[in-house]
């Protein structure tokens, strides 16, 4: 019997941006400026804003606004974790590959594929829903043809170029900023009474109607829960940022923007829409924008609405497929995923990994169809979570993280965490808290019960896989593997 040889991880100097490869050897640096900043904003604008906050509102009432802050400056710091780490060697892995090199090829390889797992899961419901919104604009189109249709377009969008990606997504996303824009502007002067047939509101819907919290302080956190995935994305950008120019500054802007962009687009259009209405309101909890609109006689309110979230589904599907085709391109790279999905065109993009990512979310499209209350129910609970399981490794690798790059290269902590390690550890902890408390919660624990199921399965794998093919980890400073790296750095 022939004796196997160890697999030797296909690793990238992680300090050598991969857009710099020639063509066909790795991905395209055709991200400009522009698109990044659209991606940075989009990436905190989803889907969820315009479509789940009614149902935050009127479980919590006014005081949702203290579950969005709260959320809010928890993704604030989380992103700024990310940021560090992001700024000092951008990649298209991001936190999965900074998982890898601080904690070891399990860590990379369970962050990576549920990352993966969690947006192409996203897929399906971002074009089902879609196919839903133009089924009820034309109705003699089945709604399947219009969710097909949105998911090749979609696919062909991203299998161009990075270039097209980046320019569809830079008008999805100036589209929901416009509109956020336009529905502050709006309601702000509805508020203080200058539109025409409106008076000064005052503080009547905020205090009235059994008070800012009439259902007690404990629905906070219940509407922490509801309100938390409508942020995810806001990482997206520091995997694009493997793609453009200038990566190490377009993080940097990102990650210090993030604050007045969750603070504007959520935290602001929220405050009008409870300040504007009752938050026992059945229109706002049907929808919330809309509500306001047609409060406000807006012509075509709910028209108007349809075309905003029909962009912001467009939008979430382009950047999930964006997102984890990006993932397992760089799981391929590590020698965690086929090394297929490695490959790249001429152009530069991985076309066999958007090609697996798009059949993964085109078989789950169906299964919405033909099992909606089982299989898809199943795959929809068990993704549900895997966003705070990855917000909890960002904190626990930057943790590592800066003390290996405090060692081997200070001088790439261009962008800091502040008040480390202080404020790291206090947002674990908080993220723990909110894992613990969805277990707690008869809404969140069945979410929470599979999505942990998804991560241990996972988590399996990779300790399987690593047992099979042993292999040495890279520097971060020389990107090489070395004898010895490991366990140099998993004891810093």
């Amino acid at each position: 019997m022939s004796k196997q040889v160890p697999e030797q991880r296909q690793t990238a100097p992680p300090d050598v941006i991969e857009a710099s490869s020639p063509a066909g050897q790795g991905l395209s640096g055709g991200l400009k400026n522009r698109h990044l900043s659209m991606i940075a904003i989009g990436g905190v604008i989803g889907a969820g804003l315009f479509v789940g906050s009614g149902a935050g509102i009127n479980k919590v009432g006014p005081g949702i606004l203290i579950s969005y802050a709260l959320t809010g400056l928890m993704i604030v710091f989380v992103m700024r974790m990310l940021g560090e780490m992001s700024a000092a060697n951008p990649t298209s892995g991001s936190f999965s590959s900074y998982a890898d090199r601080a904690f070891g090829r399990w860590a990379g390889f369970t962050v990576g594929w549920l990352y993966w797992f969690f947006w192409v899961v996203v897929l399906a419901v971002e074009a089902t829903a879609g196919g839903t919104i133009l089924h009820g604009w034309v109705s003699v189109v089945p709604q399947w043809a219009f969710t097909l249709a949105v998911m090749a377009l979609l696919t062909a969008t991203n299998l161009i170029s990075v270039g097209s990606y980046g320019e569809f997504e830079f008008w999805f996303a100036g589209i929901k900023v416009v509109a956020i824009a336009a529905f502050l502007v709006i309601g702000g002067l509805a508020i203080f009474g200058v539109l025409p047939d409106t008076d000064p509101v005052g503080l009547t819907n905020l205090t009235g109607h059994g008070g800012f919290l009439p259902n007690g302080w404990g629905q906070i956190l219940s509407g922490m829960l509801l309100v938390a995935f409508s942020f995810m994305g806001s990482e997206i950008v520091t995997l694009a940022a493997g793609e453009s120019k200038d990566p190490r500054r377009a993080v940097t802007r990102a990650t210090n923007s993030v604050i007045w962009r969750i603070a504007l687009f959520y935290l602001g259009s929220i405050l009008i829409v409870v300040t504007l209405m009752p938050w026992d309101s059945s229109a706002v909890g049907a929808s919330s924008y809309v509500a306001v609109l047609d409060h406000l006689n807006i012509p075509a309110a709910g028209q108007i609405m349809n075309v905003i979230v029909l962009t912001a589904v467009l939008s979430c599907f382009n950047s999930g497929l964006y997102s984890a085709s990006r993932m397992a391109f760089s799981l391929a790279k590590r020698g965690d995923a086929p090394q297929a999905f490695g490959a790249v065109s001429r152009r530069g993009v991985p076309r066999n990994a958007v090609l697996a990512s798009v059949v993964f979310g085109f078989v789950a499209v169906i299964f919405n169809y033909t099992s909606p209350d089982t299989v898809f129910d199943f795959l929809l609970n068990s993704s549900g979570a895997i966003a705070l399981f990855i917000w909890l490794s960002i904190c626990l690798t930057q943790l590592r993280m800066r003390r290996i790059l405090e060692r081997e290269a200070p001088e790439k902590l261009t962008v800091k965490m502040w008040a480390f390690p202080c404020l790291t550890y206090g947002t674990a902890a908080f993220l723990l808290f909110v894992i613990g408390y969805m277990l707690y919660d008869d809404a969140g624990r069945k979410q929470m019960l599979l999505s942990l199921l998804a991560a241990v399965v996972v988590l399996i794998a990779s300790l399987v896989r690593r047992r099979r093919a042993p292999s040495a980890e890279p520097s971060v400073a020389t990107g090489t593997p070395q004898a010895g790296t490991v366990a140099s750095s998993t004891t810093s």
